[in-house]
Parts: structure tokens; C-alpha cells; sequence
């Protein structure tokens, strides 16, 4: 250790491959700290070592590699400026063009040692796709294969105490990397994957020893009191002059629960030391209903070493497959989840903080589902951050789709398993580790015992799974039987049995394999009201049978796709339940209305209240779904009565909520509004209305932030919508919204956008300028709807940046 580009994963028992190195921080230290962009070297020689400075600012972009752009002295004056997380190629809303990142490319930074010199410098990338090969000065100081997990490079001894230069090139071809092999096409994947340096990077000042990582075990949860075995990983330049002091706390908020200290003597490298702490007081259990966080704090101290302090938040639970269902802290509970690709349209995957913490809300919150299984790889940190902190459970896996390449890939495939168990270990959110790629053949059941042998040697506390295309146990040996069941008859859907004795859990449903295969808002009323009826038929079978541990729909959202025939239009996959931009679907129905109706009382129609020419003129017809948590509606045509509905208990009794449904065959031609009151025992809870008449209809823009961080990578979410009087969606609307923007922020998208293209529903992102701070105006305008307009705040970010 100690020597730039040599990889703590060596230390820690695995076979280094190519220099890559493992991230042993949790987050941002977000103290008060420099501003952004400034690099006074008096201000960076008060930094203390133990502090991490935000790294994503300030890059330049120069496009394709050329040969020699590494070397500290190119001339890199014509390169772009860039704020991470980047992707190296413009892109759409849809028809994604993989060529067009399918290259070499370099990125550049400028940065000052001046007090960076004298402790330990890493340089920690959260992720870059798919290759990517450093330099410091000139000198390569590591390499990475693989775009989905963490690596980390130490810079101390290539630093200057004047400018440096860090040059990363990123390969962006096809590759023998999992997911994709070098032999294939990008349609050989369910997903895309657009090439940059697409997560978060971060510069990390450490002591001489340090505390480099640390895994809490934790036994005896279902007392109230878990005892705790702390595995701590400290790396040491050099021997130390004598015994160091390991103290372990847990914290609750500022509340100590308990201490426990240990001596230690530390040899020149990395020595892992077992410490065990007990809580002096009584834990909440983390559940979905109450995802309760703990800190461990553990400080590094003693004569002659400079003191260093490592958080690790975490929670305590108890999670078990049987095969009589999923149990959480000794309760069953029943599994109601969806899968997750971490796609956006325009950036690809190289979406911010705040955009992966928004899918995981919109996820939990808006969807109700109490489980994601993060498809099919290891997500972003921040994504996981908010599962954690919002109940979330998660199935994580390494990266894979149904293929396999040669011993590179396989080897490859293990150190992606030890990675992804090393990184979130600690997640009381992850529930089950994928040891085996999805969809893949029982050919390579010596690796996939390899691959459980590490996530069990690494943890311990988790069981396992891999998603299986065919119902059979041969060559199958994980925990958890885990199937991709697209079945349908009669236009209905339909799951295999549970197989008898083995804890089980469908983990894909509907999606593109059942059903109309695609539901966009361009499509009839009728196809993307199945979208939600089918995901409640199997959300019903399964919660009707104890022997499903429970159901992951597919999926949530929309995503980049060149892999499905018929079911692939403009490049994406159109069987999320969310458009791309996260709009509700119809099909997002159902899942919106399984929430107590004293939290929210929910009345949705999976269905447009629409009689234009592309729409049925008698209205939706016989079969009406209504989503609801009432036990009665009441429906009226321009306020006289027309129809009752009670939810459907006979077919969908086992959910919490059953949808209801109506005959509404009614006569369009007079434009009628339509009513429905909802009741709770009785008493009136909700009332929801829905124009016909399109000369009513507006342009709506919404926001879902009005502040962000002036530091250039924060960025939210804007969506534009053609509504109807009372706020539904109007399908079929043509014509072009054109968006302004005014303030110290970039609009990120397609501008002007065609609504007739996506049929009603557009998107974009409005992105902080790093430094600038003040107000953003943003406005939208249709030709017939009118106009509409939003006001967010820029304001100085606090951390620490470089």
C-alpha cells in the first residue's frame, strides 16, 4: 500500500484486476468549506486530512481520444467545460443511437497540491462507463473495467505542489465486460448503456493510517438490543510508533448508545481488527413503515498518528425467505415491488443526487410499493441512500442480461459480486443479493457457487437469488427462487405455481412479454387501461397464494431500449408504469391506490374521459377501471346520477384495495363532465372530475423542486402536460411546446418539444450553473394551450469542493 494506482481490494482478499480499487466513504462530508471553483491554497491547507471535496467540477471534455491527450502538457484550451456526472454524447428523449458513444473518449482536469501535499489523496469515481484508464501527470495510476461499481486510485506520490493534471479515458465500446461481450450488438441488452464518467467523483484526504472501511454485523436484532461485531479495515502508510485505539460508538442522531475501545497494533499496509459493541439501550427496528438509521461512529487515534473518524449509517432488521412467504423482524410481509432501470432521458444514466432520491420517492410514495429490485445491476449509491432512508427494500445484482462472455467476463463477473456485497453491506434496505446474472443458463453453476461463496464469506447475513426464464431447479442452487413468469390466457394474467418447499418470489410480471407488450400515451385508452388491470391480476394471484414471498412488476419506469421487436418503439421500452420523464401512466393506477384511504383517499380512472376523433365515441365502455381505496362510488354525467361500483372483492379480493369498474358506454357527443364520489363507511372522502371539452384544456408545468445547489450538477425534473379542466391528462394533442429559461440555470432537452410525437407529455431538466447563484424562470408555450411558467431558487451549496 501507499504506492498510486495500488488497489485496496488486493488488501482485502480479492484479486486486483487491472488496478481497480474499492470506495470505503459514505457520502460527503458537507462541513462549510471552499466555494466552488476556488483553489486559494491557503484556504486548502486548513482542510484536516479526513475530508472529502466534491471532484465533479470543473472537468474538460475533449470528445474522442487522441493520441498523447493524456500528457500533462496538451493543449486542452479548445476542450468543453463540464460538471460531472457527464455523458459524452448529446442525446433525445428516445432513438438513442449507441455509435454515437461507442468510442474512445478523454476527459481532463486541472486541479492545485498546494495542501494536498503531506497526508494521503484518492481519487474515488463512483462510476464510469464501461472502461476507463487514469493518469496523473502523464503517469497512469490505474485502470477500471466494468461501469456500474465504485473504484478508487491513490494520488499521493504524483502529485505536484503546483497544477496537476488528472486525465481519465473512457472506453465506450463493446466490450467482454459484463453486461455486454465484445462479439454482440448494444440489442443483444434489455438496456443502454451511454458511455461518460456518469457518477459522482470525489477527492479524499485521509491520514497517514486511516480507517478505510467499515462492516457492521449485527446479531440478537429481534431482542431490541443487537450485539455488534464491527469489522474494521485500517490502512496504514507505515508501522505506527506504537499501539493505535480503535472506539466504536453507536450513535442515534447525537445520542450515544454505547462505546467500546480496543489498542491495537497496526503493521505498514492494511489490518483488519474485530471489534464487538453492544447498545446500551433498546433499537427501533428499520421496516418499510419505519425506516429507522443508526450511526456508527469509529474513530482511529493514539501517539504519533493523526486522528480519523468514519461514519457508517445503518439500520437493524431481520430479513427471511421460507417457503411459507418473506418475513421482516419476525412478521410476514408480503412483497409489492416493481423493477427500476436508472435511465433518463437526455443524460442517460448521469443523473444527480437529487434525480435518483426523486425515483426512489416516487417509487415508495407515489406507488406504494414496499420493494425494487434494482434491474439488472448495481444502482446508483444515492438511489440506495433514499431506499434506505424511506423503507425501500431492495434486490441488488451484478451487472448481466441473459449472457455470458469468456473467463475475462466470468472473472470479471465475481469481482462485480465481491464489489457490489462490499459496497452495501450495510443498506438495511438491500434484503437479497443477485449471485448469478439474470436470465442466464444453469451452464455455469461452478461460478455461481463462487459467486455465493463470496456474498456469504462477505456478509453472511443475506440470502440469495438470480431471476430464472424457465421454472425448473436443474443446475439452480440459490436461497430464493426468483422467476420471470409472462404468462397470460384469455387476455388475462396468469403466474405458475409456486414450487412446493422453496422460498419464491416472481420477480418480473406483465412488462413487454404480456399483454398489448407497449402502452404509450399515444396508444387507445383501452391498451393502457390494461397496463393496469394486468398488474393488479398479478398482484392479486400472488398475494392470494402464501406461498409467493410476493410480486416485482415490470417495471417502473420506461426505459432505453433496442432489444424486444415490437415491443421497442423510438428506442425505448414503453412498459413502465411511469413514462421516462416519471409521469403516471393509467397503468400507475393501481399501484397509486394501495394506500390507506386515511393517508390519502385515491379515485383514478384508468381510462381518458375523451370523445375526439381518435378516442371511442361512447366512451370507455363496459369494463371501466376505477382505482380506488374507497368502498363505494357514486358516478354522475353532468351531475345526475349514472352509475354505483363497489370495489371488485370477487376477483381482486386479496389486495388491500381492489379496483372497481363500471359500465360507462355513454353518448360523447354532448361533451359530458364526469363525477365520481368516493365513500369510507359511508361518510364522503373524494370527488373527481373529468372534462370532454377540449376547449377547456390547458398547459400545465410542474417542478419538482423550487431550490437547488449552485455547485452545476444538481438538476430537477420539468414536466409539461396537456390537462383537461380539472387537472387529467388529454391524450392525442399535437402541436409544439417551446421552453424558456431565464436565470442562472440550463434547460436540458428537446426543445421545442413535439407533443404529438409523445402524445400530450413532455419533459425536461433544469440544471444548476456551478458558482452562479439567484432565481430561474422557466416557461413553457403551446399554440392553443397557452402558456404556463414555474420559479426556482439557485442558492451556494454547502461541502467542500475541488
Amino acid at each position: 500500500m501507499g504506492e498510486a494506482g495500488v488497489s485496496r481490494r488486493e488488501a482485502l482478499g480479492g484479486a486486483a484486476i487491472l488496478g481497480a480499487g474499492l470506495v470505503f466513504r459514505r457520502g460527503w462530508l458537507r462541513a462549510g468549506g471552499a466555494a466552488i471553483g476556488a483553489r486559494s491554497p491557503a484556504a486548502l491547507r486548513l482542510a484536516p486530512p479526513g475530508v472529502d471535496y466534491n471532484f465533479n467540477q470543473g472537468w474538460l471534455f475533449g470528445g474522442a481520444y487522441v493520441a498523447g491527450s493524456e500528457a500533462p502538457r496538451f493543449a486542452d484550451g479548445s476542450y468543453r467545460q463540464v460538471t460531472l456526472p457527464h455523458t459524452v454524447t448529446p442525446l433525445s428523449w428516445g432513438d438513442w443511437n449507441p455509435p454515437a458513444w461507442e468510442q474512445v473518449w478523454i476527459y481532463r482536469k486541472h486541479f492545485s497540491g498546494a495542501g494536498l501535499i503531506g497526508g494521503r489523496v484518492f481519487v474515488d469515481f463512483d462510476g464510469a462507463m464501461t472502461d476507463a484508464t487514469v493518469y496523473l501527470n502523464g503517469i497512469e495510476v490505474g485502470q477500471h473495467q466494468g461501469g456500474f461499481l465504485p473504484w478508487s486510485i491513490e494520488l499521493t506520490h504524483g502529485l505536484i505542489d503546483g497544477d496537476n493534471v488528472l486525465a481519465v479515458i473512457v472506453d465506450g465500446r463493446l466490450l467482454d465486460v459484463p453486461p455486454q461481450i465484445s462479439a454482440g450488438q448494444p440489442q443483444a441488452i434489455d438496456f443502454l448503456m451511454p458511455a461518460g464518467i456518469y457518477r459522482d467523483v470525489t477527492l479524499r484526504l485521509v491520514p497517514a493510517a486511516f480507517v478505510a472501511d467499515v462492516f457492521v454485523r449485527s446479531t440478537d436484532v429481534l431482542s431490541g438490543m443487537p450485539a455488534l461485531t464491527l469489522e474494521v479495515t485500517v490502512d496504514a502508510a507505515s508501522r505506527p510508533p506504537g499501539p493505535v485505539v480503535l472506539t466504536a460508538e453507536l450513535l442515534d442522531g447525537s445520542q450515544s448508545l454505547g462505546e467500546q475501545s480496543l489498542e491495537v497494533s497496526l503493521s505498514a499496509g492494511v489490518t483488519v481488527v474485530e471489534l464487538t459493541l453492544g447498545a446500551a439501550a433498546a433499537v427501533t427496528l428499520w421496516s418499510p413503515g419505519n425506516p429507522k438509521l443508526y450511526t456508527v461512529r469509529t474513530r482511529l487515534s493514539g501517539t504519533g498518528v493523526t486522528p480519523h473518524v468514519f461514519d457508517v449509517r445503518t439500520g437493524f432488521r431481520e430479513a427471511t425467505f421460507t417457503p411459507d412467504g418473506f418475513y421482516l423482524n419476525g412478521e410476514r410481509l408480503e412483497i409489492f415491488g416493481l423493477n427500476r432501470h436508472q435511465l433518463f432521458p437526455y443524460v442517460g444514466m448521469a443523473a444527480p443526487w437529487r434525480m435518483q432520491h426523486r425515483d426512489a420517492e416516487l417509487i415508495r410514495s407515489e406507488l406504494n410499493c414496499n420493494m425494487v429490485r434494482c434491474s439488472h445491476y448495481p444502482q446508483s449509491p444515492h438511489f440506495l441512500d433514499a431506499c434506505d432512508q424511506l423503507g425501500l427494500m431492495v434486490w441488488e445484482e451484478p451487472p448481466g442480461w441473459r449472457q455470458f462472455g469468456g473467463p475475462r467476463f466470468q472473472q470479471l463477473m465475481l469481482q462485480n459480486v465481491r464489489d457490489m456485497v462490499l459496497r452495501d453491506r450495510n443498506r438495511p434496505s438491500v434484503i437479497l443479493w443477485g449471485t448469478r446474472l439474470d436470465e442466464t443458463t444453469s451452464d455455469y453453476q461452478e461460478l455461481y457457487a463462487q459467486a455465493r461463496a463470496l456474498a456469504y464469506e462477505l456478509d453472511g447475513s443475506r440470502q440469495t437469488t438470480g431471476a430464472m426464464d424457465t421454472q425448473s431447479t436443474a443446475g439452480w442452487n440459490e436461497d430464493v427462487f426468483a422467476y420471470d413468469d409472462y404468462h397470460s390466457v384469455d387476455g388475462n394474467a396468469s403466474l405458475a405455481p409456486p414450487i412446493p418447499g422453496l422460498p419464491y418470489i416472481v420477480s418480473e410480471a406483465v412488462g413487454a412479454l404480456d399483454g398489448p407488450r407497449r402502452y404509450r400515451w399515444i396508444d387507445s385508452s383501452a391498451t393502457l387501461g390494461t397496463q393496469a388491470r394486468l398488474h393488479a391480476q398479478v398482484h392479486q394471484l400472488a398475494r392470494a397464494n402464501g406461498a409467493y414471498a410476493g410480486l416485482l412488476g415490470w417495471c417502473s419506469v420506461d426505459y432505453a431500449s433496442l432489444n424486444g421487436g415490437s415491443a421497442v418503439w423510438q428506442a425505448l421500452k414503453w412498459t413502465g408504469v411511469l413514462d421516462s420523464f416519471r409521469v403516471p401512466k393509467p397503468g400507475a393506477a393501481f399501484y397509486r391506490s394501495q394506500v390507506d384511504p386515511a393517508i390519502a383517499p385515491v379515485i383514478l380512472p384508468a381510462f381518458f374521459w375523451d370523445f375526439s376523433p381518435q378516442s371511442p365515441a361512447g366512451g370507455p365502455g363496459p369494463g371501466a377501471m376505477i382505482a380506488t381505496n374507497c368502498d363505494l362510488l357514486e358516478i354522475y354525467l353532468d351531475d345526475q346520477p349514472f352509475a354505483s361500483a363497489a370495489p371488485d372483492t370477487a376477483n381482486y379480493g386479496a389486495l388491500a384495495y381492489p379496483p372497481a369498474f363500471a359500465d360507462l358506454t355513454v353518448d360523447g357527443s354532448t361533451l359530458p363532465t364526469l363525477r365520481i364520489d368516493g365513500y369510507v363507511r359511508g361518510a364522503p372522502i373524494a370527488s373527481v372530475q373529468m372534462s370532454s371539452d377540449p376547449s377547456l384544456d390547458r398547459l400545465v408545468l410542474e417542478l419538482d423542486d423550487v431550490a437547488l445547489d449552485g455547485d452545476g450538477s444538481d438538476a430537477t425534473r420539468l414536466t409539461f402536460r396537456a390537462l383537461d379542466a380539472f387537472g387529467n391528462q388529454r391524450p392525442y394533442v399535437g402541436g409544439a411546446v417551446t421552453l424558456g429559461i431565464r436565470g442562472p440555470a440550463v434547460l436540458v432537452g428537446q426543445n421545442p418539444f413535439d407533443f404529438a410525437a409523445y402524445g400530450g407529455v413532455g419533459g425536461a431538466f433544469i440544471r444548476s450553473v456551478a458558482g452562479a447563484t439567484g432565481a430561474v424562470t422557466v416557461t413553457a408555450q403551446h399554440p392553443t394551450l397557452g402558456s404556463a411558467r414555474a420559479i426556482l431558487g439557485v442558492s451556494a451549496p454547502s461541502g467542500r469542493y475541488l
